[in-house]
């Protein structure tokens, strides 16, 4: 998962994105990974390209994200995972509400097992029409505990 910040189509400010994607290093492979999103996608109901989902009217939404103690914690079905993103995206969803997220088909490259390409190489894949293309993409609402 990568949390950045993006212009917004108006050029007027950052919008806080979330990607989601397999490193492609299970047991099937990247193929195998591929085919993996693409059903989970199918099962959630979130179409592969397209005009993006707007979940933060959709409260049946399959794919949930959690804002707390600094970190990012998304849900899908039979998927749960984390990451700390910058303290600019949580300020920018703690304003908003929302991050606009995509969860490609498409494997991230890799630099070895279980460790991602970082810096260029990372924004050159998240920026590719080729990721963009493949992916599912959803305002989703940030969700916080509640005292």
């Amino acid at each position: 998962m990568l949390a950045w910040m993006a212009r917004n189509e108006e050029g007027t400010g950052r919008t806080p994105c979330l990607l989601a994607c397999s490193l492609g290093d299970g047991p099937g492979g990247p193929e195998g990974a591929s085919a993996a999103a693409a059903r989970l996608l199918d099962d959630m109901r979130l179409p592969v390209g397209g005009d993006p989902i707007d979940g933060t009217t959709r409260p049946s939404l399959k794919v949930s994200m959690l804002v707390v103690a600094g970190q990012i914690v998304l849900q899908m079905p039979n998927v749960t995972t984390q990451v700390t993103p910058p303290a600019e995206w949580l300020e920018a969803v703690g304003n908003l509400g929302y991050t606009y997220f995509m969860f490609t088909t498409r494997v991230c490259p890799t630099t070895g097992p279980r460790r991602p390409v970082a810096g260029p190489e990372l924004a050159a894949f998240a920026g590719s029409p080729e990721t963009t293309n493949a992916a599912a993409h959803v305002y989703l609402p940030a969700r916080r505990l509640r005292a």
